[in-house]
């Protein structure tokens, strides 16, 4: 090998010193700086070309160096010069030399604040707070469970939610700022990748209150969402508590590494069963979805928790009627959430309630019920035995195959599926499901969604339950909808011209499109990630939501329903609220909440849906109105 000469060695030591930045280039102008101003000085004192001064006597060394080094700095200084021609020859030559190396040192020191500038832009400083809500990723989501969080934080004196998302800074800053209500909420974001274990100490998760990881759009959003947990969970600076985190999962196969990684201090929400689950259960019922929403928001009632040792002892079904403004709906026992257990359950010591509340407060202060039971006024009906239905998809996208899954845990032996959708390998999507499925026969066929003559020949009034789904697999989330929505137009008009009567629900990616959709008068509108956002800003203020949420959601036990109201109370006899839940109760149900029917069409009103009604509330069963239960079918 070679030997390096000595003027590589140089070259490659000055380069080093170079990369240093801006610090080493400013050095070394001071140095060519301190080079130039000596060597004139010399000059100028060995050939004794300097001028006298008036009061006389020449200039000594440091007397000059400082005159050269004037003269470096300050072009101007060479106009008050004196003395003969070679001076002032060397004076310019000095002030020229001067120039270039303020002019690069300008440029240097330009360079230098302008890359301190994109540093901060990027947000690249330590996070300092304490107590904060982190929220690790970005997606389409995060606005949802910024403005949720920002309600919920309301009772909080300084709260502060820290965004780590590999975004520009300024960028996510002016986007949260144009689509969030956030109130006294802080907002603090900063630009890095939440699985780099550098990026992700920057923003201080020792200190967080509670972790949300969003899944980003990438063509395996999952991993992300695993590395960004593992970083968490098995970082070599993590905390020795157990971390509060909330992560969504896309696919169901990746659920078993998540929970393998995360362990228990993981929540992870199943992205494509939780919105089957909420499809299938809406296409069965119409405005189930602003249930939920309702039960999810912090805009309204939530889920909270009581122990009430004066409830000790007694039944669960003494229990519905314990307080007049919070409605109780299951009870949790050694560490167990149970909704509409049997109503004989004694509460034990240390159990406590689950109740619909306005706040957590409010269900600490509730006022007992004092009223009484309208008898007379319950009604006894005989109970419906399911048929088999027909049901039809339109579209198809990675949630579908769970919502066929879904459908045949609810449908009738001797039940259909048709899916249509112009997708490549849908039909080998829908054939892989039929060997799964007990009481549905699933078949598929090859056309457009939009295309009115491809739905004229499908026979659409034949069927009982329309399920749209949308194309988010393959296109944007705007051109999806869109399709959705040409899709729904057309579906209204086939049900207008033939008088047919059948279920539309439809899913929707974007909330801004909710409008649009109800414009079309479907049943039933799904907005996939506002249901997922709300349950990740649920969970993440309170852990103890994620099994009464996954109960809620879970074919398995007790879910919600709208079922008639003339079923329970006598039709056109005022009552109460409470005798719709003792009638309920005498069913093995649990009444929540009561939908108006004359009121379904009005958002002021949220569309008729009222939850946790105090049970003084005057009630007329009215046709057409619906008690919101929790059943076990």
């Amino acid at each position: 090998m070679s030997k390096a000469t000595f003027r590589q060695r140089v070259r490659y030591a000055f380069d080093n010193t170079m990369a240093k930045g801006t610090r080493a280039l400013v050095g070394w102008l001071a140095v060519v700086a301190a080079v130039v101003i000596l060597l004139f000085s010399l000059v100028v004192l060995l050939a004794g070309i300097a001028p006298e001064y008036a009061e006389g006597g020449k200039a000594g060394f440091l007397r000059q160096i400082f005159n050269t080094f004037v003269h470096t700095l300050d072009s101007g200084a060479i106009g008050g010069d004196a003395g003969g021609w070679v001076f002032l020859v060397l004076m310019v030559l000095v002030t020229v030399v001067g120039l270039f190396i303020v002019s690069a040192l300008i440029g240097v020191i330009a360079t230098g604040l302008d890359n301190k500038l994109q540093d901060l832009r990027k947000g690249r400083s330590f996070v300092v707070e304490t107590g904060h809500t982190l929220i690790l990723g970005w997606s389409g989501s995060i606005f949802a469970v910024l403005n949720e969080l920002a309600i919920a934080n309301e009772s909080l004196r300084k709260p502060v939610i820290v965004v780590l998302a590999d975004r520009d800074r300024v960028e996510m800053e002016d986007a949260i700022r144009d689509k969030c209500a956030l109130g006294k909420t802080r907002v603090v974001c900063r630009t890095g990748s939440p699985i780099d274990l550098a990026d992700l100490a920057l923003v201080n998760p020792r200190a967080a209150r509670s972790i949300i990881v969003l899944s980003s759009v990438s063509e395996d959003p999952d991993a992300g969402v695993i590395k960004t947990i593992l970083a968490l969970v098995h970082g070599p600076d993590r905390r020795p508590e157990p971390y509060h985190i909330v992560a969504e999962i896309q696919r169901a196969s990746n659920l078993e590494a998540a929970r393998l990684v995360g362990g228990d201090e993981a929540v992870l929400i199943e992205k494509a069963e939780t919105i089957a689950r909420l499809v299938v259960q809406a296409s069965r019922q119409s405005g189930i979805s602003l249930v939920y929403t309702e039960l999810l928001d912090f805009g309204g009632d939530e889920i909270y928790f009581r122990e009430d040792p004066a409830w000790v002892g007694r039944s669960f079904g003494e229990a519905l009627f314990a307080y007049e403004s919070c409605t109780v709906m299951g009870v949790k026992s050694d560490g167990a959430a149970r909704l509409n257990p049997p109503a004989d359950l004694r509460i034990g010591a240390g159990d406590q309630l689950i109740a619909i509340a306005e706040d957590d407060s409010v269900l600490a202060a509730a006022a007992p019920f004092t009223g009484r039971v309208d008898e007379s006024a319950i009604v006894t009906a005989p109970a419906v035995l399911p048929e088999p239905q027909r049901f039809l998809i339109l579209g198809w996208n990675s949630r579908s195959a769970a919502v066929i899954r879904e459908l045949d845990n609810y449908a009738a032996p001797g039940s259909e599926v048709l899916v249509v959708a112009d997708s490549a390998g849908v039909d080998g999507a829908v054939e892989a499901q039929a060997p799964t499925l007990a009481n549905l026969t699933a078949s598929f066929r090859a056309a457009s969604t939009t295309d009115r003559r491809g739905l004229d020949s499908i026979g659409v009034g034949s069927f009982g339950h329309v399920i749209v789904m949308c194309y988010s697999d393959e296109l944007g989330q705007q051109e999806a909808d869109a399709r959705t929505l040409v899709t729904l137009l057309h579906l209204r008009d086939i049900a207008s011209k033939a008088g047919a009567r059948f279920s539309i629900v439809s899913e929707i990616l974007d909330d801004r499109n909710r409008e649009l959709a109800q414009v079309t008068r479907v049943d039933d509108v799904i907005v996939s990630e506002k249901v997922i956002s709300l349950m990740l800003a649920q969970i993440s203020e309170n852990r103890d939501l994620a099994p009464v949420l996954a109960d809620l959601f879970d074919a398995d036990g007790s879910e919600i329903y709208l079922k008639e109201a003339e079923r329970y109370i006598e039709p056109g006899r005022e009552t109460t609220f409470a005798t719709v839940i003792e009638a309920a109760r005498r069913r093995g149900e649990v009444a929540i909440g009561y939908r108006r029917a004359a009121a379904a069409a009005d958002a002021a009103a949220g569309f008729g849906v009222r939850l946790n009604l105090p049970k003084s509330t005057p009630i007329t069963a009215e046709p057409g109105d619906r008690v919101i239960l929790l059943a076990e079918d």
